[in-house]
């Protein structure tokens, strides 16, 4: 009988190190590089302190897991709350295009914090990580788009990623993980509602789906039963969250496509939505010596789920809530030529920006939406004063697959996210480049960073 709840299971429990292909692995370092960079990059951040402090309450003061923004130590529990928190911040974290999901942000939080926890090996580590993304991926394609409209898919399909990598690296046999996904799924939640309040709900998403995919696997592993038919069963997460679930994605090509090769980088600080439309501004402004000034209109031409996420955002209030605002995201790229964590911290309210993002409207484009989810494209067409209708259309922004980042990029984007934050030096960063860079090879995964009384004055 067709049961894609535990084939997917199956393939989580049982993939070793030695099947995974080298570039998967390669590649593994570098999200995990690029993971730990949000990470730091949320110190400071209100939402953050506050489930830091709420860590500090109810969790232990002691531990062998570690909290990267504090460089406490604690429960694995706990420090993956915290750091899958603090990873989804600064927007800056890894994006999967056709799950609409973040894998980086639930998926390295819990498989570090239990890494360093029991004592694996890096080789262990990394193949937890490959597990967490291959079933979160699968997972976040099954839900479809009509949960996306709804749902944040990272809160949700996050819950069962984390329970993947976290299982791998208890070992759980393949019933067990088949319990440790029920126990996942009936805890999956994440609404979009927080984006038009900008409420702080984004980094509770992240925090709850990375500690409870954490509780799910250790409950497994001591024999607590959870929903066999997660995924497809009659009241199972396909019913309850979606209307266009489709089980076959849960298993798609399991062991010979790798869908975590198909991750994104994010270049700029901001809803991934917004990214093409960013490099296509960029484009225009560079080649056309555009003013911004003299910029009369701009219509963003789209695919709807864009429009669906990014068109609650008509006033931005706070810098996180900007970073889901076209018109302000435009604004920052004519203005100052990035849209980076430093440029909406400091010029989001700039009246030069508000002033621009007025002139900036989202219209569907039924090329584009052919081109989702596959493709985040988008299309800009700029008017300015002298008469003059220029466009540009961006397809695979930079960060994307086909438009990556080198490993020099992502550790200037890891110097400038940690100076940003103040949460390491420089040369605690060169450090961690060459441990992760070598990661396959560690006898145990350790501490990333010093202790901070130590290291930072």
């Amino acid at each position: 009988m067709n049961h894609p709840s535990k084939t997917l299971a199956d393939f989580a429990a049982n993939l070793r190190f030695k099947n995974i292909p080298a570039p998967v692995l390669r590649r593994a370092e570098d999200l995990f590089l690029d993971w730990t960079a949000a990470a730091l990059s949320g110190k400071g951040a209100r939402p953050v302190e506050a489930i830091e402090h709420f860590a500090q309450q109810m969790g232990p003061g002691t531990g062998a897991a570690e909290i990267l923004v504090s460089r406490r130590f604690t429960s694995p529990f706990f420090a993956a709350m915290v750091n899958a928190a603090s990873s989804h911040f600064t927007e800056q974290d890894d994006l999967h295009n056709s799950a609409a999901f973040h894998p980086g942000t639930v998926v390295f939080p819990p498989a570090l914090a239990v890494a360093q926890a029991i004592g694996c090996s890096g080789a262990e580590f990394l193949t937890a990580a490959v597990a967490g993304y291959e079933a979160g991926i699968r997972a976040g394609e099954f839900l479809g788009r009509s949960h996306y409209k709804i749902f944040h898919t990272t809160g949700t399909a996050g819950t069962l990623a984390a329970a993947a990598a976290v299982g791998r690296l208890l070992r759980l046999s393949p019933e067990q993980m088949l319990d440790a996904f029920g126990s996942a799924g009936t805890q999956a939640a994440g609404l979009w509602e927080f984006l038009r309040d900008a409420a702080d709900s984004k980094q509770l998403h992240t925090a709850k789906a990375a500690s409870d995919g954490l509780l799910s696997a250790y409950l497994a592993k001591d024999g607590f039963r959870g929903a066999q038919r997660i995924f497809e069963g009659a009241k199972g997460m396909g019913a309850g969250l979606s209307r266009d679930a489709d089980p076959a994605k849960l298993t798609d090509r399991l062991g010979e496509r790798w869908a975590l090769l198909e991750t994104s980088f994010k270049y700029h600080a901001s809803c991934r939505h917004t990214h093409s439309a960013a490099d296509a501004m960029l484009n225009l402004l560079n080649h056309n010596s555009i003013q911004p000034e003299s910029v009369t209109h701009v219509t963003v031409h789209l695919y709807q789920s864009a429009i669906d996420v990014l068109g609650p955002v008509v006033d931005p209030q706070t810098v996180h809530q900007a970073k889901f605002s076209m018109g302000t995201v435009l604004g920052l790229i004519a203005f100052f030529g990035r849209a980076g964590v430093r440029e909406f911290e400091n010029s989001f309210k700039d009246s030069r920006v508000a002033a621009f993002r007025e002139k900036v409207s989202m219209e569907f484009d039924p090329e584009i939406e052919k081109l989702y989810p596959h493709r985040w494209g988008a299309k800009v067409v700029v008017q300015t004063a002298d008469g003059r209708t220029l466009e540009c259309q961006i397809d695979e922004p930079k960060g994307d697959p086909g438009n990556t980042l080198t490993r020099s990029e992502l550790e200037q984007k890891a110097l400038a996210l940690v100076e940003y934050s103040g949460a390491a030096t420089p040369a605690e960063m060169r450090a961690l480049f060459a441990n992760i860079w070598e990661m396959e090879h560690a006898a145990k995964v350790e501490s990333l960073l010093p202790a901070f009384e130590r290291a930072v004055r």
